[in-house]
């Protein structure tokens, strides 16, 4: 299974430098779990840069995958996993999350850099549109 983080997402919708490292995992859609948190930081960072339009767009996109809502578990562990690595709110749950469905996590964010279970890829500066 794979997961994508918004970054990786964003860096796919606006064709970024990155954008070649993201598209096997995402057109891959029978292995590809979305959770809701991602659905939400796409959604939100497409209207800001586009329109509401081209955000739908792409949340349809993303919903070929499994959808994953946040449950009590995937709350808790997020909870210790951004303790432990002091990670953001948003990271801990996509990351828990994919853990939780043994997905391989897919990003260009440095603080997952060398974590097990995911795949790293640094980002490439080009403006900036595919970065939160």
């Amino acid at each position: 299974m794979n997961l994508i983080d918004t970054s990786g997402w964003l860096e796919y919708f606006f064709g970024g430098p990155n954008a070649a490292y993201f598209t096997p995992p995402i057109e891959d859609i029978d292995h590809l779990v979305v959770p809701v948190i991602c659905l939400y930081e796409v959604f939100k960072k497409i209207n800001v840069i586009g329109n509401e339009a081209q955000a739908l767009q792409a949340v349809a996109h993303m919903k070929q995958g499994r959808i994953v809502d946040l449950t009590e578990d995937i709350a808790l562990s997020a909870a210790l996993i951004s303790i432990k690595q002091k990670l953001p709110m948003a990271d801990s749950m996509i990351f828990a999350t994919a853990l939780a469905h043994g997905a391989i996590l897919w990003t260009q964010d440095d603080h997952f850099k060398g974590q097990r279970h995911v795949n790293h890829r640094g980002a490439r500066t080009r403006g900036g549109a595919g970065r939160r």
